[in-house]
């Protein structure tokens, strides 16, 4: 496949030279001093100066709680995340309990509100099978005509093509919006799949492998079906993944994603858009990314480390990564950290107390107990580093990377499954955002340009 040269009409030295000299221009013009920020209150990343986000909406859908406030204080608690009011580990401990696949239970608590029934739950999944199947010839059409080197954006091309097969499309109304919350809920999983299919055929000269979904799987199973050449799985692999997809569904109207589908929705935009705009937030290495980055600096650990099982060596690199001195020079620790949660991340807990038995029969024991260490030793390396004294804990970014690893899910699809998690919340959040709020979000910038009077072509310098 022939494929545009980005580059090619920059080629000449009259035009490297016009490149050059509007790239200082934009450096130049989009300067502003720190000060500023301060000088006029501006809460930074919308979040006050302790810590906390600015209070930008009420919602019934999801909690995550890390902190409390006394008298002006913020003072550190055990995290914990509800959906609907419910605690996220009570539905995961239940589905365990029962030995069944959760997600889709899950999805019908965020969107409706309640727990379904057993016949409830049984309609729901019937009507998620049967929304799965894409389009005819969607996959020729939509995703082989233009690969991309990112998932992720093949999947937010994938949902806003959807747009062109909808018959009502723009319609707000919340019949229409349920409607095509299914509809992407249903199918995102089948256009992930089949979207790295067609990156490896492309991109590394694999065989193209598409599978079709089955009406009798669950979500989980069907995605491991659909992605594997062989189409094979085992039942502790899918429960595992569905595990994972519960535990990233949702997460409050605050994180970037959802907000950002929050906000495209009270404009009165398509589902489509809002979607699309939750998964090109989600794929930032600050946000869903961050998954990624955590299994690459756990790589690069691994590769610079004589013996993972040693502590006192296991402290010192992490000590130059601090120092930006290993690693990517940036002095983050991935995995580690969280605006909300400060002793401990809910999602994270469970990963361990589900993940350590599989981990140690699959011979990645000794890549977990490393994970254990960097959760346990970073805290205080950290605040000796930045000279501070404050609560931190592993998010779940820490051990997710390991546990799709251990389900041989490749790297580039970390990031895309917390997509086909969460896309069920942004439906949830779309939905009460076009119920309730009614109203555009348009926080204020203040301008701080110096003026500047209009001069003839002839006059400037």
């Amino acid at each position: 496949m022939d494929r545009f040269d980005l580059n090619r009409n920059i080629d000449t030295e009259s035009t490297k030279a016009a490149y050059e000299s509007c790239l200082n221009a934009a450096k130049d013009a989009n300067k502003i001093p720190p000060e500023a920020f301060s000088n006029f209150r501006v809460k930074r990343g919308l979040r006050e100066k302790d810590g906390t986000g600015v209070m930008a909406g009420v919602t019934n859908i999801g909690n995550a709680h890390g902190y409390m406030v006394y008298e002006g204080e913020r003072i550190a608690d055990e995290g914990k995340l509800e959906y609907r009011g419910m605690d996220m580990t009570k539905i995961v401990d239940g589905v365990r309990a029962e030995d069944r696949y959760g997600f889709e239970e899950c999805a019908y608590l965020l969107l409706f509100g309640k727990l379904p029934t057993k016949q409830e739950l049984d309609g729901f999944n019937e009507l998620i099978a049967s929304k799965r199947h894409l389009p005819p010839r969607f996959t020729e059409d939509v995703l082989m005509k233009v690969p991309s080197p990112s998932i992720m954006n093949m999947m937010s091309m994938g949902v806003l093509a959807m747009y062109s097969y909808d018959e009502n499309p723009d319609d707000t109304r919340i019949d229409n919006v349920v409607r095509q919350s299914i509809d992407i809920i249903a199918r995102l999983p089948v256009i992930a799949a089949h979207s790295y299919s067609v990156y490896r055929s492309n991109f590394h000269n694999k065989s193209l492998t598409l599978h079709v979904p089955k009406d009798d799987l669950s979500t989980a199973q069907n995605f491991l079906r659909v992605l594997r050449s062989d189409k094979k799985y085992t039942e502790e692999e899918a429960k595992l993944l569905d595990l994972c997809m519960i535990i990233q569904a949702e997460h409050g109207g605050g994180n970037n994603s959802t907000f950002a589908c929050r906000v495209l929705s009270s404009s009165g935009t398509d589902t489509y858009s809002a979607i699309s705009a939750g998964i090109g937030s989600l794929k930032g290495p600050l946000h869903g990314g961050a998954n990624i980055k955590v299994q690459e600096m756990f790589d690069d650990m691994k590769e610079h480390l004589h013996d993972i099982r040693d502590e006192e060596e296991v402290v010192h690199y992490i000590n130059k990564i601090l120092r930006g001195e290993a690693w990517n020079g940036k002095g983050i620790v991935y995995g580690m950290g969280h605006a909300i949660y400060t002793k401990s991340d809910p999602r994270a807990v469970i990963l361990k107390k589900y993940a350590e038995d599989l981990a140690i029969r699959k011979g990645y024991g000794d890549d977990f107990k490393l994970l254990e260490t960097i959760e346990r030793v970073t805290p205080e390396l950290f605040n000796a580093h930045k000279g501070l004294n404050k609560p931190m804990c592993a998010n779940v970014d820490l051990y997710s990377g390991l546990v799709y690893r251990m389900l041989d899910i490749p790297v580039e699809m970390y990031t895309p499954l917390f997509a086909i998690s969460r896309v069920t919340g942004w439906c949830a959040h779309r939905i009460e955002e076009l119920e309730t709020a009614k109203k555009i979000i348009r926080p204020g910038y203040k301008c701080i340009a110096k003026k500047q009077e209009y001069l003839p072509l002839s006059e400037r310098e």
